[in-house]
């Protein structure tokens, strides 16, 4: 089936970073509200790994319009192997560049890429020269924390996620359904 994308629609750059949180929230609420517009979106989640997120259930009902694929090992700053952490990322990089070219999807959502150019693990400019390049309708999403200047100027939309007060501060653990 070939999807039709809208020719006047400007695609936009969205970049959801800093320490609070909400940063993959918040893209994935613009997941649903393309799904909700039947426009095809596909997420890469680029740290994430093993966890069962709730995400990845809602996934499912959507299988003709929402790609979605954790190409992580988990959380980086707790790796046992960090060479194989970034050869992960690496694949999970071209493997996104390569979705973004073919032009099959109305949003991509580059979530925890901002990760990969703070840990030194891809040169920043391979990204911004994606950007730069992407179809002219495609949104593009980009989540986590440290987004530089550069990623920011490139951006159409940063918004900036500050955190004020933390349930982990009081002993409240992650929970499902609220972080996961």
């Amino acid at each position: 089936m070939v999807h039709e994308k809208p020719v006047d629609r400007k695609g936009l750059v969205a970049v959801f970073t800093g320490n609070g949180k909400g940063k993959t929230t918040a893209a994935l609420g613009l997941v649903f509200r393309a799904l909700g517009h039947g426009h095809r979106i596909c997420v890469i989640q680029f740290i994430k790994g093993s966890w069962k997120y709730g995400e990845l259930e809602t996934a499912k009902q959507f299988p003709d319009l929402l790609d979605f694929h954790v190409m992580g090992r988990g959380f980086t700053w707790k790796s046992d192997d960090l060479e194989k952490d970034k050869k992960v990322a690496l694949d999970a990089w071209d493997f996104a560049g390569k979705i973004i070219e073919e032009n099959n999807h109305d949003m991509v959502v580059l979530d925890e890429l901002t990760y990969l150019p703070h840990y030194k693990i891809i040169d920043e400019e391979k990204i911004l020269s994606v950007l730069r390049g992407k179809p002219k309708e495609m949104h593009v999403v980009i989540t986590g924390r440290y987004a530089s200047e550069q990623l920011m100027e490139c951006a159409d939309l940063v918004t900036e996620m500050k955190e004020l007060k933390h349930p982990f501060k009081s002993g409240i653990k992650a929970q499902k359904g609220f972080e996961f």
